[in-house]
C-alpha cells in the first residue's frame, strides 16, 4: 500500500510558528512532524510516499533529501493549493488502482496502523473507505461521526454545537480506487474531501478507532499539548 502525506498547508492558524518552517515539518520534542508519519507508516508496511509541497517548498525537499527515506518519497510542488481531492485527482497515477492511505500530516498520530490497515481489507463488503476515528475532547470544534451497530459512518456533523458523540473524523483514510473514480466523475480540479466526497459515501465508510493518541496540529495551543503529551507516548 502507498500513502499520500497530505503536507502543503499555509499554517495559518499556527502562525507565528509557521512563519519561517511549514506545518508539515514543525519539530515536537525535537523531531519533525512529518518524520513521526513517515517512521509510523514505514513500520506499519507502507514502502511508497508521495508529498505534495507548496508554502516554503524548498525545506521539505531538504529534509527529505537527507532523510532515510529519500528513496521511498515522490514529491510533488503544487504552485496552486489543489485541495484534498484535487491532490488525490492530481496524482491518481501514482496509486495504480490499489487501495491507498490518505493523510493530513498536520495531524500527530500513533496506533497500530497494522491494525488500521487491517481494519481495511477486513471491511465490510459495501465500504470503500476506512476512516481514522479518536475520541475528541472539543467534539464541537470536529467533523462528529454517527456509526450503526456494524460502525459504519451513517451520519457526520461538520463542527456543530452539541455534537451526537466525541468520535471524531481523524482525517486519515484508507481509500479503494473507487474513491478516485468518484472524484474524476465529479469534473473539478478542486475537491474538498470532507465537503465533496465522504458525504457521498455514507454508508460506506468503514471505521477504526485510534485509542491510542491523536491530535491535530493546527494551534498554537494545540502544539503546545502536543509537545508534553508525546513524552507519554510509549512507542516501540
Amino acid at each position: 500500500m502507498k500513502a499520500l502525506l497530505l503536507s502543503a498547508g499555509l499554517g495559518t492558524r499556527l502562525r507565528p510558528v509557521t512563519n519561517n518552517i511549514p506545518k508539515c515539518l514543525v519539530p515536537i520534542n525535537g523531531k519533525p512532524l512529518l518524520e513521526y508519519w513517515l517512521e509510523n507508516l514505514s513500520k506499519a508496511g507502507i514502502e511508497e510516499f508521495l508529498i505534495n509541497t507548496s508554502y516554503l517548498a524548498e525545506q521539505v525537499e531538504e529534509f527529505i533529501n537527507k532523510s532515510t527515506y529519500k528513496n521511498q518519497v515522490t514529491l510533488v510542488f503544487e504552485d496552486k493549493l489543489l485541495n484534498t481531492g484535487g491532490t488525490v485527482l492530481n496524482n491518481k497515477d501514482f496509486f495504480k488502482d490499489e487501495p491507498f492511505m490518505l493523510v493530513h500530516a498536520d495531524n500527530l498520530s500513533f496506533c497500530d496502523f497494522g491494525d488500521f490497515i487491517n481494519s481495511h481489507r477486513n471491511r465490510p463488503k459495501n465500504c470503500e473507505i476506512t476512516m481514522m476515528l479518536f475520541k475528541s475532547d472539543n467534539p464541537s470544534s470536529c467533523g462528529i461521526v454517527e456509526l450503526d451497530s456494524k460502525n459504519i459512518v451513517q451520519n457526520f456533523y461538520e463542527k456543530v454545537k452539541n455534537p451526537p458523540s466525541n468520535l471524531a473524523n481523524g482525517a486519515v483514510y484508507i481509500c479503494e480506487p473507487s474513491v478516485i473514480d468518484f472524484i474524476q466523475e465529479l469534473n473539478k480540479k478542486d475537491v474538498d474531501f470532507s465537503n465533496d466526497v465522504l458525504p457521498a459515501f455514507m454508508g460506506k465508510i468503514n471505521t477504526f478507532l485510534n485509542d491510542t493518541y491523536h491530535r491535530d496540529i493546527g494551534t498554537v495551543e494545540s502544539y503546545a499539548l502536543a509537545q508534553t503529551e508525546i513524552l507519554n507516548i510509549v512507542r516501540d
